[in-house]
């Protein structure tokens, strides 16, 4: 089987993680998942209503984008996705016999990610949210497959610093 790469771009509300992952996915063409779309509709209409995700209900979307992972792996195909990862435990399982995981933790000022979650709508992710999420938060430590971020440099340079640590030339994709 040829290597692939998982590149979950990980963090909290607001660091750019659907920007960052589209300009992965559009450099390399590897597809690229939207890990909230993956999201049981009970945790959508959870957060709509402004309340945070617990651990029962992280489990069983965490577990579905582990499949998904396994899947992309068994297919050979080297893929972008997005998921908040807060804690080890989350990244853990994600990464449970999945060799190709690597993590991007995007990480920003707190007044940034405050004043990007204000201006911006989303359907279920409320600004509200983000005291939780960054309560949450345990950044990658230094023995995970991780490369961290900052979330507030152009794109561009985010894209390069990740494919840089990554060093995806040793992944060929077969789709």
């Amino acid at each position: 089987m040829t290597a692939t790469t998982t590149l979950i771009v990980m963090g909290v509300s607001g660091v750019g993680k659907t920007t960052v992952a589209t300009a992965l996915a559009d450099r390399t063409g590897w597809p690229y998942t939207e890990g909230d779309d993956l999201h049981p509709e009970a945790n959508r209409a959870k957060m709509a209503a402004g309340h945070p995700l617990d651990d029962d209900d992280r489990w069983p979307w965490l577990q579905k984008i582990a499949d998904w992972i396994g899947e992309q792996e068994r297919a050979g195909r080297s893929t972008v996705i997005t998921c908040s990862a807060l804690r080890r435990r989350y990244r853990d399982l994600l990464r449970d016999g999945h060799p190709s995981v690597h993590f991007v933790h995007l990480a920003a000022d707190e007044q940034v990610l405050r004043d990007r979650v204000q201006s911006r709508h989303h359907e279920y992710m409320p600004a509200t949210l983000l005291d939780s999420q960054l309560a949450d938060l345990e950044p990658p430590a230094d023995d995970e497959p991780a490369i961290t971020v900052d979330a507030s440099a152009p794109v561009e340079e985010i894209v390069t610093a990740v494919l840089d640590e990554t060093d995806p030339a040793r992944t060929v994709d077969t789709t």
